[in-house]
């Protein structure tokens, strides 16, 4: 049994376990990015939809619903509802961040307009709320309402931050938790509340899904520097390109000595780069251990994840949630 299990990823794993609820969430959606006058809303939608993502964020809703013992439709609705905030969430950034590649395919800016790509996701962020009130609850309203202007919030952090080196680490973290964990956390957190689990237990999966969030988001940031471009679906690089300081650049940048500090001043403050500059940020990083440090906080943040998994029932699903956070570290090997 350890050899089947270990021939699949935990994300597979959980997939295959919550498939019937994957199917009606994927039905739901279909369904709900209809436009019976705008028909370029489905196309557009359908472009990252379909794309083969993992439906990561809401079969965490699911499983938190599970693992709580829930038996009702509205975990359905509310996986749904997080699937859409984050493909709006992907629209809206692939315009700010002038990105051509998501997922490896062209993104839905470049094949079709910025324009189509901002309304489409305003149109996707109303239907995630159309949804979340169908399930009459205030609090759940409130939790992903919340989460909804928290990324938003993180989002706009970034731009002020991403391009002024006295950005810290504890600023990055704040900003990761905003753009990306928040969506997690709120995914794992309504899951236990649609679930009416104990205050300990929905407290116990938004930690989970907060630190989960953060790690995945710097295994993610460390990846452009050392993954494979075809797995990570887009070119290495691309964050020094877009002068966005991430965890690996702004220990680099902590540790610099003058020479690299101009270095830094001319690539990321003042964007002027040149052919060779990524080289060189390859082996700054090297010569200040920042992605083997960064790869250190990473694994630090995914075993808070599993740590906070303590307080809820044993259940096939917690212990696939707790290989999800092994997993997400394991992508740096």
């Amino acid at each position: 049994m350890a050899q089947s299990k270990n021939s699949q990823k935990p994300h597979d794993q959980m997939a295959a376990y919550l498939a019937q609820d994957l199917d009606a969430v994927n039905t739901l959606i279909r369904t709900r990015m209809a436009s019976k006058h705008a028909p370029r809303i489905p196309e557009v939608t359908a472009h990252l939809v379909e794309a083969g993502g993992k439906r990561l964020r809401p079969m965490l809703t699911l499983a938190a619903a599970g693992l709580c013992g829930y038996d009702g439709p509205y975990h359905v609705h509310l996986a749904a509802t997080v699937e859409f905030i984050h493909t709006a969430t992907l629209l809206h950034d692939d315009v700010v961040d002038e990105s051509g590649q998501r997922r490896g395919r062209p993104t839905a800016n470049l094949l079709w307009d910025n324009k189509s790509s901002v309304l489409v996701g305003d149109y996707l962020f109303s239907r995630s709320f159309q949804l979340m009130v169908e399930t009459g609850s205030l609090e759940v309203l409130d939790i992903l309402a919340n989460a909804s202007a928290t990324i938003a919030e993180g989002e706009v952090l970034q731009l002020t931050a991403s391009q002024d080196l006295a950005t810290t680490e504890a600023i990055y973290v704040q900003i990761v938790r905003g753009k990306t964990a928040a969506l997690f956390s709120a995914a794992t957190k309504v899951g236990g509340v649609i679930a009416t689990a104990s205050d300990a237990q929905v407290q116990a999966l938004y930690d989970y899904g907060d630190a989960l969030g953060i790690a995945f988001q710097i295994v993610d940031d460390l990846l452009d520097f050392q993954g494979d471009a075809g797995a990570i679906g887009k070119n290495l690089g691309d964050d020094f390109r877009e002068r966005k300081l991430t965890l690996p650049l702004i220990k680099a940048v902590a540790r610099a000595d003058t020479e690299e500090r101009a270095f830094w001043e001319r690539t990321i403050e003042k964007g002027r780069q040149t052919d060779g500059d990524l080289e060189t940020v390859q082996s700054l990083l090297r010569k200040h251990n920042a992605l083997t440090d960064t790869a250190t906080q990473a694994r630090d943040w995914a075993a808070k994840a599993k740590a906070a998994l303590a307080p809820l029932p044993e259940h096939a699903l917690k212990d696939m949630l707790g290989d999800l956070a092994d997993y997400v570290v394991e992508r740096i090997n």
